[in-house]
């Protein structure tokens, strides 16, 4: 890739060219740029590990604070709380600026991993959980959005967004493990304080590194209250109908009523903020049709993602025959060549007079991975499965930094935190979809049915997503 290369991809319509000052950086220090950029690389390693480190150690946890009944709550409420926050913090961020808030969430996060190792009982642990899942969601809202910030031109961004995006996927894959290997060597108490160490050495990098950068308003910035409350029910009570309604163990008339309420949220949120000059949830941010279709890719890519995490290994295990060690081992190249995927992306962008061709690539990819993996059975060659999981990683690693970058060039910059924070919000609606969808065949069905069910249904999306993502028109324009 040349240094200066020609031109980024820019939304179609009437969007007209930025002027070349307003693409420079706004640190013009180049190490004080790539300290902030490591300093928020961390960040979204904090958030991968925050998210993933708990899973090895709850079994643990459970065994010496009783309350099994209570034990999906400690992921739902985290989950729950995390998904609510995202888009509202998206769009704090772009009316106040972001580096407070994420120095705010590394607090809470740090706040809430303490408070989860010195938990005396499961409420005290899901209550500190769900403040983790507030500190999350302000991380994802603003770290993502942060480059953006930093890397005005969408051509230099794409490079550092594929580091961001390989921080993300080597600390998600780094998660389990090491949360087992601290739970055996000193105790699952000992596995929450590995946030507060990685959320020191953050909030001293962006305190000392990352502008405190204000965005520029025609009018003084004024919060959207009731806007946020609409927006905070619109998204999280169909979150709450898929975890407690429609799970593992559906209770259909909770689904339902959630349901409801999801549907006379979003009528509300969109009848109400249409009326404000400075609403929480800018409707603006979905008015064009890729804006819309990129956010249902999103929801896929979620959805075919969790799919391929959660019941990869008890695919691994029951249909296969493999030990837990070597189904994990067996699934790491999924996380490991997300990056792989990212850096080739990054590469090939500049050259691409039609970017979206590499989301569709990657999504042919992802179909081929998943293909390979509905295939494995007892017998099955151990290369084929790695390069099935290593495929779809790959596949990963092309479209996950293209949702982001799209949907950030395709807003209008004083909308750019929270087009990024409504993509994330839109992949951890399909990661609930993905997963809760499989888990009920399985409950109604049996093990192996489900996970049939849910290559097939992954193969279906990625279908969809290659038909979705050809029609995101994008040209190779300076913007």
């Amino acid at each position: 890739m040349s240094e200066n290369p020609p031109h980024p991809p820019s939304p179609p319509g009437n969007a007209s060219p930025h002027p070349p000052s307003d693409l420079a950086s706004p640190v013009e220090d180049q190490r004080q740029l790539i300290l902030a950029l490591i300093g928020i690389c961390a960040v979204v390693m904090l958030v991968a590990l925050d998210s993933t480190i708990v899973g090895t150690t709850l079994p643990r946890v459970v065994a010496e604070l009783g309350g099994m009944p209570l034990y999906a709550w400690v992921g739902t409420g985290y989950l729950l709380a995390s998904a609510i926050v995202i888009p509202i913090f998206g769009r704090l961020g772009d009316l106040f600026g972001r580096k407070y808030f994420i120095l705010v969430s590394l607090g809470l996060v740090s706040l809430g991993s303490v408070l989860c190792g010195i938990s005396q009982s499961m409420p005290q642990l899901i209550a500190a959980r769900t403040l983790q899942g507030v500190g999350g969601g302000m991380m994802i809202a603003t770290a993502f959005a942060a480059p953006a910030d930093l890397f005005p031109d969408a051509m230099r961004r794409v490079r550092w967004q594929a580091l961001i995006s390989t921080s993300f996927a080597v600390a998600s894959g780094v998660g389990p493990l090491l949360g087992g290997a601290i739970t055996e060597s000193f105790g699952w108490r000992a596995a929450f304080f590995v946030s507060p160490v990685m959320g020191v050495i953050a909030f001293v990098m962006l305190w000392r590194y990352f502008p405190p950068l204000k965005p520029r308003h025609d009018t003084p910035p004024r919060i959207d209250w009731l806007g946020g409350a609409l927006l905070a029910l619109a998204v999280g009570t169909p979150m709450a109908a898929l975890e407690l309604g429609f799970s593992t163990h559906p209770r259909p008339v909770l689904g339902l009523v959630f349901l409801a309420v999801a549907a006379v949220s979003v009528f509300l949120l969109v009848w109400y903020e249409r009326r404000l000059e400075q609403p929480m949830f800018p409707l603006r941010v979905l008015e064009r049709r890729e804006s819309r279709l990129l956010n249902v890719v999103g929801v896929m890519t979620g959805a075919v993602m969790f799919i391929l995490i959660y019941y990869g290994p008890l695919l691994l295990q029951v249909e296969v025959g493999l030990s837990p060690t070597q189904a994990g081992m067996i699934l790491a190249p999924l996380v490991a060549c997300i990056p792989v995927g990212s850096v080739i992306n990054g590469r090939l962008f500049p050259r691409q007079s039609q970017p979206q061709r590499l989301m569709v690539f990657g999504a042919l990819l992802l179909a081929v991975g998943c293909l390979g993996v509905m295939f494995l059975e007892r017998g099955s060659s151990m290369a084929f499965a790695v390069v099935s999981f290593g495929l779809a990683g790959v596949g990963m690693g092309f479209i996950i930094p293209n949702l982001t970058l799209f949907m950030q060039m395709i807003a209008e910059r004083r909308d750019v935190g929270v087009a990024s924070a409504l993509i994330q919000t839109m992949r951890t609606l399909g990661s609930a979809v993905g997963t809760a969808l499989v888990g009920l065949v399985i409950a109604r069905t049996s093990v192996n049915t489900g996970i049939e069910a849910g290559m097939v249904m992954a193969i279906v999306f990625c279908v969809a997503m290659m038909a979705l993502s050809q029609r995101i028109k994008m040209k190779n324009v300076r913007r």
